[in-house]
């Protein structure tokens, strides 16, 4: 049997989207005054993964830092940095929802570094955590 290279190259993928799939469902999740708490003993940092518009538009969590995940997913220029800078911390990040959040852990995980997923900026906002205006830039 013969596999063509656009059969192979869906196959691949598919495998590929799966393991991607069952690595965030190991990330372990975490509340909004969870995560705020380890921030503050300095035991964590907190990324907000979302674009930089986004950031623009809804402001962002007062402690987290900004690095957007299509920094992550190519040239990582602020990632890197970050990632160095704060070796031996957790990484807690959010998004919009928790989708892109929980996306990054799970690379994140995978190369060792401890994760949670914090889901998504209105329920650190609803749980009445400070936030900041953001600019686009970046």
């Amino acid at each position: 049997m013969t596999i063509r290279p656009m059969k192979l190259r869906l196959l691949l993928t598919a495998l590929f989207t799966s393991a991607v799939a069952a690595f965030a469902a190991e990330v372990p999740k975490i509340d909004p005054a969870a995560a705020a708490k380890l921030v503050a003993e300095g035991k964590a940092v907190l990324v907000d993964c979302r674009e930089p518009a986004e950031w623009a538009e809804t402001g962002v969590v007062a402690a987290a830092t900004t690095l957007a995940k299509s920094d992550f997913d190519g040239a990582q220029k602020d990632w890197k940095p970050f990632l160095e800078k704060n070796a031996g911390k957790e990484i807690i990040l959010y998004c919009r929802s928790g989708g892109r959040a929980g996306t990054v852990a799970a690379a994140l995980a995978a190369k060792g570094v401890k994760t949670s997923n914090a889901g998504g900026f209105k329920a650190w906002a609803d749980a009445g955590q400070p936030t900041r205006k953001a600019d686009a830039k970046k």
